[in-house]
């Protein structure tokens, strides 16, 4: 039986360096004040002659501020040492009145802040507060029962006896829940500062991640456009000047004929490079909304084949309706490469058919041709860029050898692209 793994609980970042290096100067700075404070309520008389010699204040201020400087790495043990300290202090008469009290205030914030296993320091804490406030009512008991000639009066209904024992207790209970509150505060702080930074990280992985892909993509997208135009254009060339090779000494006319195709299939060429460049080079235009390409310049593109060895014949079937930009564009192209694979590859018999074919949602291009058919196992670059083509636009397309010979592409394109480009 298989489990499912459960999420690990959430934790906050571990002390650092600077933050433990505080932890030791704070309790170096406690020590010396329990020390001053421990001679100075000696020297004030604060249990009169009853207090112990100031080498036990020495002890007791000790052991009540050094351990914090440990309180980040061991919480739950720091405040247990410094609340027996606290303990031992009050009970043998330590004349120190303030600095135990700090000490353990931020030993008891430190476990709230800082220790990971919630229950755990649920369960330290309150265990403290109780035994405290456990000393606290013996501490009451003995002082009523045990009155001194010089105490406070318990005399009355509310005597300053019971006034002062209800001080004592408002005081304790705000100075223990405040800790206690102050504690979880900052640990809920913490976890939610860690997570903030988490997700800056991870937004900051996905942000780069996504610029990569833009720039993949880009670059997809222009070798894409590169290879229609470039393509297109010096195959057209090429043939042209084969033509004027076979011909230049027996037929300087038609020779001269071909050579002024190879330069106008230059011209057009750099044309549309020099279009692409500044679709490419202005930052607000996208390059299907920058292009003059249309459907009905496919027609042109038939007639190109034709004049350049490949006769093809072209066709509308339907009422002709306005595409989107990108599906005039891709389609174009594609058709364009088509034709450019039947003129390289299908021999000097190729002939060539297209047909656009328009319906109420869609415009299908169907490209066939007769002759050889290149057969490898890596598919070209035009192909390719044909399947990005349709994909972009949220089409169709199927592109392969035909069972009566030739090639055939088809590509179906909603009239409105689906997918942006």
């Amino acid at each position: 039986m298989s489990t499912t793994p459960t999420a690990a609980p959430p934790r906050r970042h571990p002390p650092t360096d600077a933050q433990l290096r505080v932890d030791v100067w704070l309790a170096v700075c406690l020590l010396v004040g329990a020390v001053i404070s421990s001679w100075l309520g000696q020297v004030a008389g604060f249990f009169g002659g009853d207090t112990p010699g100031l080498g036990w204040a020495l002890l007791y201020s000790a052991a009540a501020t050094l351990p914090l400087a440990l309180r980040r790495r061991y919480p739950e043990a720091v405040l247990i040492v410094v609340a027996v300290a606290f303990f031992a202090g009050a009970t043998f008469r330590i004349p120190d009145l303030y600095v135990g009290q700090v000490a353990l205030f931020v030993a008891m914030y430190t476990v709230g802040a800082w220790v990971d296993d919630r229950r755990r320091a649920t369960i330290v804490r309150v265990a403290t507060v109780a035994a405290m406030f456990i000393w606290l009512l013996v501490t009451m008991f003995q002082t009523a029962t045990e009155p001194s000639p010089d105490g406070l009066s318990a005399d009355g209904a509310f005597s300053p006896m019971a006034a002062y024992m209800v001080i004592q207790f408002i005081v304790n209970v705000v100075y223990f829940g405040g800790a206690y509150y102050l504690g979880d505060r900052a640990y809920t702080t913490a976890l939610a500062w860690a997570a903030l930074q988490q997700r800056t990280a991870e937004l900051e992985r996905e942000r780069e991640l996504t610029a990569a892909q833009a720039v993949a993509l880009d670059r997809v997208r222009i070798a894409r456009e590169l290879h229609d135009v470039v393509a297109h254009h010096v195959s057209a060339m090429g043939v042209q000047a084969g033509a004027a090779r076979m011909v230049l000494e027996r037929d300087p006319h038609a020779a001269r004929a071909a050579l002024g195709g190879v330069e106008a299939s230059a011209r057009s060429a750099l044309d549309e490079l020099r279009q692409l460049l500044e679709t490419l080079r202005t930052p607000d235009a996208e390059s299907p909304g920058a292009s003059t390409l249309r459907l009905s310049a496919i027609a042109e593109l038939a007639a190109h084949a034709s004049e350049n060895g490949l006769p093809t014949t072209f066709t509308v079937v339907g009422e002709p309706t306005e595409p989107s930009e990108l599906v005039q564009v891709n389609l174009y192209r594609i058709a364009q490469e088509a034709l450019t694979n039947a003129r390289r590859h299908g021999g000097p018999a190729a002939t060539a058919d297209v047909r656009l074919r328009y319906d109420h949602d869609a415009v299908e291009l169907e490209l066939t041709n007769t002759g050889r058919v290149r057969t490898t196992d890596r598919p070209g670059l035009g192909l390719v860029g044909m399947r990005e083509r349709a994909a972009a636009s949220g089409g169709t397309i199927e592109a392969g050898p035909r069972a009566r010979g030739g090639f055939l592409v088809r590509v179906r394109m909603p009239l409105r692209a689906a997918v942006p480009a």
